[in-house]
């Protein structure tokens, strides 16, 4: 007799109810639609302790590309590298970067309304995300849609080493990755990472040419990977006053002010208080812009 013959009793009933237990285990498991991508436009990438999965959005987002003003020069660019991305010919990887509320996120959602019907679908992940991004690609890698892998306020802190990860997918042009996968990035600072006066001190100065210190490099290399940079500062006063304006208009005609009619406002009824609001946040942008408008009109 061999010893798998002598197994005794408990290892036998074991062996047959094992596969029942695992059967068990795996319908507890929470089920994941797959997106449909002709219905859907967008999508979120979400973790759990089970690992990651892809959340459709239910509707587009209500941003427009005309009701973000005063940035023309940066919607010129943007568009017309992501009409170059549909169309299959050389585009860039995007950063957007500069100021709070000053419309970088609302200028990358504002492009499905503009070219869902041309096939850009957006697929935004967070930070804690970046691990799964190979799974990510290859997911999307056979559709027949053009993907914005969207990187909404992308920061690194000292010792964060997921940055790495994007940089390995990263490259300088989407010629170089896979053909309908474009990186766009929002963030408030530049290069990504922190950046502190002690970097600098191995930079040398050699036969007249500057050479920054590897810490330096290794922080400029991640945001050098995008191909094109777009830069959004704080607006000057009479910019953000007329941005003020079109959000009064705009919601008036939306009957969010039922008090009076839209014809009866006039700049003079709210600049200083407008500027005001804007001192108080230490911010001119036009998020401040439409949240003041919001305020005054509720209030008249």
């Amino acid at each position: 007799m061999t010893n798998l013959d002598r197994s005794s009793p408990d290892e036998m009933d074991w062996k047959s109810v094992l596969p029942r237990f695992l059967v068990r285990g795996l319908n507890l498991l929470p089920t994941r639609d797959p997106v449909i991508w002709e219905k859907y436009y967008s999508a979120v990438w979400k973790r759990d302790k089970f690992g990651g999965w892809l959340e459709s959005a239910d509707r587009l987002p209500s941003i427009r590309l005309t009701q973000l003003l005063n940035v023309e020069r940066q919607k010129i660019a943007l568009v017309r590298n992501v009409d170059n991305f549909l169309q299959g010919l050389p585009s860039n990887n995007v950063l957007l970067w500069g100021g709070r509320g000053t419309g970088k996120s609302s200028m990358i959602l504002s492009l499905l309304a503009e070219f869902s019907e041309r096939g850009l679908r957006l697929l935004e992940v967070k930070k804690d995300g970046l691990e799964d991004l190979s799974e990510i690609l290859r997911s999307v890698s056979h559709e027949p849609y053009k993907f914005i892998i969207y990187l909404d306020d992308l920061s690194f802190d000292s010792g964060d080493g997921s940055y790495k990860v994007l940089k390995s997918h990263l490259e300088g042009s989407t010629v170089e990755q896979d053909q309908n996968i474009m990186f766009c990035a929002t963030s408030n600072r530049r290069h990504l990472l922190p950046e502190y006066g002690s970097d600098n001190q191995a930079t040398r100065i050699i036969e007249n040419e500057l050479h920054e210190s590897e810490v330096v490099e290794e922080k400029i290399s991640l945001s050098d990977r995008f191909g094109l940079w777009l830069s959004f500062h704080p607006f000057r006063q009479e910019a953000f006053l007329d941005i003020v304006t079109y959000w009064i208009n705009e919601l008036s005609r939306h009957d969010f002010a039922r008090v009076r009619s839209v014809s009866s406002f006039s700049k003079s009824d709210y600049e200083q208080e407008a500027l005001a609001w804007a001192r108080s946040r230490g911010n001119r942008s036009g998020r401040t812009a439409k949240q003041f408008a919001i305020d005054w009109l509720g209030r008249s």
